[in-house]
């Protein structure tokens, strides 16, 4: 007898639903997400014998726990989208109701009805650790972008000639704001005692046109703001938080280089053109084990780089996908974009702009195409190789 079993899963506890073949319960019950009550679970999954199928809406996360118990005691565990969830309960009588019970009798369903779910394997360390690192990194990036406009909008309210000759993505402007800000402060200090300055910070190569450009913007505004000091405090908060932030990316960024050099498809994905160590673990992160797609057109369609078809009566086109997972799209996409120097992807990029597409439309064309040799690279365990041009006949 074949048993279908769907959790809905939450923090605190998750919702157990276990259907036969034929739709009837034989479980329905609450369950803690702490071990002891996971192992009950276990028995009384067991007891109910047959062959057994569980279903969860939720990967990693809060489902971390219940998912290693199951896959360590060999029970087949597969993911139901939390978009098909939703989509299948509004469907049912009453839809607009939701619940947790009534989730996980939904997962159930699907688990019963459909033969197409991704099943869930146990994760290598490595690519766990990147999951980790990776988060960890965007999260950074997310701070360090608001830290910069704020930062923007601190010093064009007091100093605006300086924010517009600073580039406050590089070490030297932020270094330079982390003591002087103000122009009485830059006029002050003068243009040697500035450079001077700049050189207790290490691997500056501009110092000079740094601190010239910063004295000429002083020597425009001689009239004090309001709120001038305030701001120049903030601004010096903001440029030493964006300083140690950059030093941490840089850390996560050699971390991010050691796990990936560990990792059996590394190397592979490191050797496809534009494919630099951030892309290659967000790939690893977001595409997971490679089994899980049947075609690189799989893979494509996973991204939203895959056109989508729309058919109905006499009517038949095809048109881009609104769906898919946005970050695989955008490392497919930047990746292609850093590939532009290889002159094979230059060419096909070259030859899509002479059919007549834009610059974005011919970037995506090449973005799908190096779709199929990276799951080539990865199918037959081989590096990328630039092969020759072919002699015109």
């Amino acid at each position: 007898m074949r048993i279908a079993i769907g959790i809905d899963i939450a923090k605190e506890a998750h919702w157990v639903t276990a259907l036969t073949e034929h739709g009837d319960v034989v479980l329905d019950r609450r369950v803690a997400n702490t071990p002891p009550e996971l192992v009950t679970l276990l028995d009384d999954l067991v007891a109910l014998g047959g062959d057994r199928t569980i279903g969860l809406d939720v990967v990693g996360g809060i489902a971390s726990l219940v998912t290693a118990m199951l896959l360590d005691v060999g029970e087949p565990v597969v993911h139901v989208p939390g978009l098909a969830v939703n989509r299948a309960r509004q469907g049912t009588t009453g839809g607009e109701t939701k619940s947790d019970p009534r989730d996980a009798h939904v997962i159930a369903e699907q688990v019963r009805t459909r033969h197409d779910l991704r099943p869930l394997a146990v994760e290598e360390a490595t690519t766990v650790e990147l999951r980790l690192l990776v988060g960890r990194r965007r999260d950074l990036v997310a701070e360090q972008t608001r830290r910069l406009a704020r930062l923007h909008d601190l010093l064009v309210t007091i100093h605006p000639g300086l924010e517009h000759r600073l580039d406050l993505t590089t070490k030297g402007a932020l270094f330079l704001l982390t003591r002087y800000v103000t122009p009485a402060e830059l006029r002050r200090v003068g243009r040697a005692r500035l450079e001077r300055f700049l050189r207790t910070c290490p691997h500056l190569p501009n110092r000079r046109a740094l601190a010239a450009q910063a004295v000429e913007a002083a020597q425009e505004q001689h009239l004090a703001l309001p709120g001038e000091a305030v701001a120049a405090t903030l601004c010096r908060e903001l440029a030493i938080e964006a300083l140690r932030t950059r030093e941490r990316l840089a850390e996560l960024d050699q971390q991010l280089a050691e796990v990936l050099t560990r990792h059996p498809d590394g190397a592979l994905i490191l050797s496809l053109p534009g494919m630099g160590v951030t892309l290659s673990c967000e790939f690893l992160v977001e595409a997971g084990n490679l089994a899980r797609f049947a075609s690189p057109d799989a893979l494509a369609a996973a991204a939203g780089l895959a056109p989508v078809l729309r058919q109905s009566g006499k009517v038949r086109f095809l048109r881009r996908p609104l769906g898919g997972n946005k970050v695989l799209k955008r490392v497919f996409y930047q990746s292609a974009f850093c590939s532009l120097h290889c002159p094979a992807s230059r060419a096909f990029y070259e030859r899509k702009r002479r059919e007549g597409k834009r610059h974005h439309q011919a970037l995506i064309a090449l973005a799908r195409r190096r779709i199929n040799v990276l799951w080539a690279m990865l199918r037959d365990r081989e590096p990328y190789q630039l092969r020759a041009a072919r002699p015109a006949a």
